[in-house]
């Protein structure tokens, strides 16, 4: 397979795992073009269903790989999170064959700091997945959490009664919170264009940008459990847990 087109790019996912299947579906889902292996013949039966280009591959040796056409693509993503031996000698071949980007799943720290050592980007599917549960958990009203990278995170917190009817610029949590709002969304509707006129109505949702240390996510858990003052000079109300 050639990725000919510099526009559109080319997907591969190595090992389709519960991390791995879900991933290359969606991405098959948002109309990307997409290789996937695995050597379990049900998986990529299932796999058909979303790509024409799903491979049964036992062998992920560096020709075997290059007949399927990885070399071509963009990104490649390595799903053998079980399997330190094979995740990190796929790897290295993907790399060999001169992909650019190359993604690989870790289960711990040792694990991901060997990749990250041949030239592989790491992630934690398993970490992050309980670091986003657990932020739920401290705030309710916390719908989504992605961290960026060590110290900035996106956080989608759902409007409290509290700040029912409040502006933008009465809510502030810029001051307040050290949060930039970047977008809002109520019910199917998504938009960018927010002032410090825009009108919050529980339940709309909002997108903000910040810092995630521990006293973010103290201010966080503040403003979505005990509320938001309805005056600038009001502080909010300190009754979270540390």
């Amino acid at each position: 397979m050639r990725n000919s087109s510099k526009k559109e790019k080319l997907y591969a996912v190595i090992g389709l795992g519960r991390f791995g299947f879900a991933l290359a579906k969606r991405l098959a889902e948002s109309g990307k073009d997409l290789i996937v292996i695995d050597k379990s013949e049900t998986v990529i039966n299932d796999a058909v269903a979303f790509t024409d280009n799903a491979y049964l591959m036992a062998d992920l040796s560096k020709e075997n790989l290059r007949n399927v056409g990885i070399q071509n693509c963009d990104t490649v993503i390595i799903g053998i999170g079980g399997n330190l031996a094979v995740s990190i000698l796929t790897s290295m071949i993907v790399l060999q064959l001169g992909v650019p980007h190359v993604i690989a799943k870790a289960l711990t720290e040792e694990q991901g700091s060997v990749l990250e050592k041949i030239g592989a980007e790491v992630i934690y599917p398993e970490r992050e997945m309980g670091i986003r549960l657990a932020n739920r958990l401290l705030a309710p009203r916390v719908m989504e959490y992605i961290a960026l990278n060590d110290d900035i995170s996106i956080t989608e917190i759902s409007i409290p009664e509290s700040a029912q009817e409040m502006t933008v610029q009465e809510m502030n949590v810029r001051q307040r919170y050290g949060l930039n709002i970047i977008a809002l969304k109520r019910g199917e509707e998504v938009t960018v264009n927010i002032t410090p006129q825009t009108v919050l109505r529980a339940p709309d949702i909002l997108a903000v940008v910040g810092r995630h240390d521990q006293h973010r996510r103290q201010q966080i858990c503040e403003m979505t459990t005990t509320g938001i003052p309805r005056t600038s000079m009001e502080k909010p109300k300190r009754n979270c847990g540390s």
